[in-house]
């Protein structure tokens, strides 16, 4: 039986292996200095507590990898929450090893760093204030090492221990300041390069299939041609009253309009491309492309609703939106012609249609592949309705999400922006 591929790690998930890795390697060095500390300094450490902790993380650690093992995936409260249990292991390791005296005690910004780099802005700062809480602890309760300068308890503060708390304090401030800025500022640009290259590829898509379009349109033009020359022969010859004559006239209709959709295309394309979008009502724009749709799907049976709202929207629209939105709408008669139920709300900045049929809903594989790249539902189709009818409203600033709906079916969310009433 072939074992399971292991998925992909996320970021979150990333960032828990390297810190793993981290504290492997800094509680090792940690016990490393406390056996040079003990055998060859003779400082005076409670061993047994000191040794306890380092055993402590050390198990942390091991059950961190044994976590990672498993499929879930890592939040930030889990990933806030291995770091608090890592500034609680340094509190606890300086507590019995000299305090605030302790020359390692800034090793605290490191899981200030780590936080301030890969956390959120609210769980970078909890992290710098508990670090911050545990070297003031620190200050004042600790087991003193006479060997790393414990002083005496007529002089509790030394200037050269309060210097070292106030550079902490600031060092912690503008490490995660500084360091979440840049690191979100990095995170942004990365989102803005992914979502560009995304378009740049949709739009060669697109290029590709209106190159095709238009050479298949020019080679199409000939055969049609000698069809409709031909049909019109075998009309002449076949009996005027006949059956034969009848699918003859039948077939010189469509023929027609194959090439009157040719022509229109052709035509078409430069008066679209050079023409403005038009503001319209919502309601009004909404109900003519399901009336003019009904037309097209005789066989449907729907509900149009629309939400109870004193204020009216607006849509900039043209003809390639009008079509996108009838692919959304044959995608749903096709699943189920009955009772499919169309509805429009909108918000302050968005206007939103749902379209909901009762077929069998999409495939979770598939489903947030559809539209990105010629992906179909239908056994017969190619994808390519559903990937321009994308193009098309992201083209407008909108979106298109597929979910299945709870009570079966699947609910088609397409997202617009409101735009001000024409004056």
């Amino acid at each position: 039986m072939p074992t399971a591929l292991p998925l992909p790690l996320s970021t979150p998930n990333r960032n828990l292996v390297r810190l793993t890795i981290v504290r492997g390697i800094t509680w090792t060095g940690f016990l490393l200095a406390i056996i040079v500390g003990v055998e060859l300094l003779a400082f005076d450490l409670p061993v047994t507590a000191v040794v306890s902790v380092v055993i402590a993380m050390g198990i942390l650690n091991i059950a961190t990898w044994w976590r990672l093992g498993r499929p879930r995936a890592v939040t930030h409260l889990e990933y806030l929450l291995h770091l608090l249990a890592d500034i609680a292991g340094l509190t606890l390791l300086f507590y019995f090893s000299g305090g605030s005296t302790n020359p390692f005690i800034t090793y605290y910004l490191v899981p200030v760093t780590i936080a301030a780099a890969t956390l959120p802005w609210r769980h970078a700062w909890i992290i710098a204030a508990c670090a911050m809480a545990g070297y003031t602890s620190l200050m004042f309760s600790y087991y003193p090492i006479p060997q790393l300068g414990h002083i005496n308890s007529d002089s509790p503060l030394s200037l050269h221990i309060l210097g070292m708390w106030l550079n902490f304090g600031l060092s912690a401030g503008l490490v995660t300041f500084f360091i979440y800025k840049m690191a979100h500022a990095l995170r942004s640009r990365d989102q803005a390069l992914s979502r560009t290259r995304e378009a740049a590829l949709r739009n060669e898509q697109v290029l590709a299939v209106a190159t095709q379009a238009a050479g298949t349109a020019h080679e199409l033009g000939t055969p049609l041609s000698t069809m409709a020359v031909l049909l019109k022969e075998m009309q002449a010859d076949a009996l005027p009253e006949s059956e034969l004559h009848e699918d003859i006239t039948l077939l010189r209709q469509q023929v027609d309009v194959c090439k009157s959709r040719l022509q229109n295309l052709v035509s078409n394309a430069d008066r679209r491309r050079m023409a403005e979008p038009e503001v319209l009502d919502a309601e009004v724009w909404l109900a003519g492309v399901v009336q003019r749709w009904l037309v097209l799907r005789p066989d449907v049976s729907h509900q149009f609703e629309v939400a109870e709202k004193r204020s009216r929207p607006w849509l900039a629209v043209d003809a390639t939106l009008d079509q996108a939105l009838t692919n959304l709408l044959n995608n749903a008669a096709d699943a189920n012609p009955e009772h499919i139920a169309i509805r429009l709300d909108w918000q302050d900045e968005n206007v939103v249609i749902d379209i909901r049929d009762h077929g069998p809903g999409v495939a979770m594989s598939i489903a947030d592949q559809l539209g990105e790249t010629f992906i179909s539902t239908k056994s017969k189709g190619m994808g390519i309705g559903l990937f321009l009818t994308h193009a098309t409203i992201n083209r407008f600033g909108g979106g298109v999400s597929l979910y299945n709906h709870p009570e079966g079916g699947t609910l088609t969310e397409v997202t617009l922006p409101r735009c001000a009433a024409p004056h």
